[in-house]
C-alpha cells in the first residue's frame, strides 16, 4: 500500500516555520492539508498556470473587500504586474474604493461597538471598519459632479463608464501624493476593463438614478457588457490562449464572468468548450444550492468549465481577506511580472470580432444541443499549450 501511495501522491514532508520566512515559503512549506493544503493549491495554480504565458486572468470580486483596504494591498499590485487582465465586481466594492483615492479616512474598529450610539454619533460601520458618515456624503458630492461632464451624457457599457471615472479618481490621487490608493485608477492606468454586473445595486448607481432626474443622459448598457465580457474571453480563446476565472466571494460577479462561456456557446452558437482554470475562495457551501458556494464541477454541466481542466480546478473555503493577501504575496514572489494587455483599448475590436462570428454562426431557431467533448474548437492548441508552459491534459 505504502508504495502505491508513492507513486500517486506526494509526501506530506512539512518545513519547520522560521523567523523571518516570507508568505511564500511559508505556503509552500506548511500549509500542507485541509484548507490550507487547498490555498497552497490555489497559490501554485494562481502561478503555475493561470498567470503563464499570455493567459487571460479574470477576476471576480464580492464582498467588502476595498473598504478593508484590499485594493491598495492587493488588487493594485497585481494589476501593476499584469496578472489580472479583466475584473467583475459589485458597485459597492468600486464605491468604497473611492475613499482611498479621495484621500478619505476608514479606521480599523471592532464589530462589538453599540450601532444605535454610532448613529447618534454619524459613524459608518461594515464590520469592524469605522468611518464617517461624512465619507459617504463627499464620495457621493464626487460621483455627481464627475458624471456631469459631457462625455458622460450617453449610454455606456459600465467599463467604459469605470474607465472614465477612474481617470478623475487618478487624477485626484496624482494631486493628493497618493497616485496607486484606487482600483479604478490602477485599472484606468494600465488599461484593465472593470465590468459591474448589477449597475444599479450600490451607491454609485444610485447618484446615477439620482442625476437622471436632473435630466442626465448617463445610462449604463448591460447589452453591451454581457456581449462585451464574452468577447475578452472569446478574443483570447480563439487566438489560442487559456482563459482563467479568479472567484472571490461569489454572488452575481461570479455568474457574469462564468456565463461568458454559456453566452458563446448556448446562445451564440459559436463552439467553445468553457474556461480552463477555475479558482474560488469563498465560505458558502454547496449543498444550500447558492452559486456562491457552486462548485466547478457543476460549471461543467454548463458549459461554463472545461471537462478537460476539472483536475486543475481548485475551490478554496477561506475568506477572501485572508486568502487574497497570501495568493498576492505568492504570486509576487512566485511569479514573473507580466505586460499589462490593456483589453479596454481593443474593447471595440474584441466586440466587432464576436459579433461577426456570432452573425456568421449563430441563428435565432434553437440551437443544436452539443454534447461531443471529443470534439476540439478549432484553434492554434499548439500556442495554446506553449502559452501555459504545459501539455493540455
Amino acid at each position: 500500500m505504502a508504495n502505491t501511495l508513492n507513486k500517486k501522491f506526494p509526501r506530506l514532508l512539512p518545513t519547520p516555520a522560521r523567523k523571518g520566512i516570507s508568505a511564500a515559503d511559508l505556503v509552500d512549506g506548511a500549509f500542507k492539508a485541509y484548507n490550507g493544503g487547498r490555498l497552497a493549491e490555489a497559490c501554485r495554480l494562481y502561478t503555475e498556470k493561470m498567470v503563464a504565458g499570455e493567459g487571460l486572468v479574470g477576476m471576480s470580486l464580492t464582498g467588502a473587500l476595498t473598504p478593508a483596504g484590499l485594493g491598495k494591498s492587493c488588487l493594485v499590485p497585481l494589476i501593476k504586474a499584469g496578472l489580472v487582465d479583466w475584473i467583475i465586481s459589485t458597485g459597492a466594492n468600486l464605491y468604497h474604493d473611492l475613499h482611498y483615492g479621495l484621500g478619505m479616512s476608514l479606521y480599523a474598529g471592532s464589530p462589538f461597538l453599540d450601532d444605535v450610539q454610532l448613529r447618534h454619533e454619524g459613524v459608518i460601520r461594515i464590520y469592524d471598519v469605522l468611518f464617517d458618515y461624512d465619507v459617504l456624503l463627499d464620495t457621493d458630492a464626487f460621483v455627481r459632479q464627475v458624471i456631469q461632464g459631457p462625455e458622460f451624457q450617453r449610454a455606456m457599457g459600465t467599463d467604459e463608464f469605470h474607465y472614465l471615472l477612474g481617470k478623475y479618481v487618478a487624477e485626484r490621487g496624482r494631486k493628493l501624493g497618493i497616485p496607486d490608493d484606487s482600483l479604478l485608477g490602477a485599472a484606468y492606468k494600465y488599461g484593465v476593463p472593470i465590468f459591474t454586473s448589477s449597475p444599479g445595486d450600490s451607491s454609485i448607481g444610485m447618484n446615477v438614478a439620482a442625476m437622471s432626474l436632473r435630466d442626465s443622459k448617463l445610462m449604463f448598457d448591460v447589452n453591451r457588457d454581457v456581449n462585451q465580457t464574452a468577447a475578452i474571453v472569446y478574443d483570447a480563446k480563439h487566438a489560442g490562449h487559456t482563459s482563467s476565472v479568479f472567484i472571490l466571494g461569489g454572488g452575481s460577479p461570479k455568474n457574469f464572468m462564468l456565463q461568458t462561456e454559456p453566452q458563446i456557446q448556448e446562445v451564440m452558437g459559436i463552439e467553445e468548450r468553457g474556461h480552463d482554470y477555475f479558482l474560488q475562495c469563498t465560505d458558502a457551501r454547496p449543498d444550500t444550492g447558492g452559486l456562491s458556494g457552486a462548485t466547478p464541477a457543476e460549471a461543467v454541466s454548463w458549459g461554463k468549465i472545461d471537462p478537460d481542466s476539472l483536475p486543475d480546478c481548485v475551490v478554496c473555503y477561506l475568506d477572501s481577506t485572508i486568502s487574497l493577501p497570501l495568493i498576492t504575496a505568492y504570486a509576487l514572489t512566485r511569479a514573473k511580472a507580466r505586460k499589462p494587455k490593456r483589453l479596454y483599448d481593443r474593447r471595440d475590436e474584441q466586440l466587432e470580432a464576436i459579433r461577426e462570428q456570432y452573425l456568421k454562426v449563430g441563428k435565432i431557431e434553437k440551437i443544436e444541443h452539443r454534447t461531443d467533448l471529443k470534439k476540439k474548437p478549432k484553434r492554434n492548441l499548439a500556442k495554446r499549450a506553449s502559452s501555459v508552459g504545459l501539455k493540455k491534459k
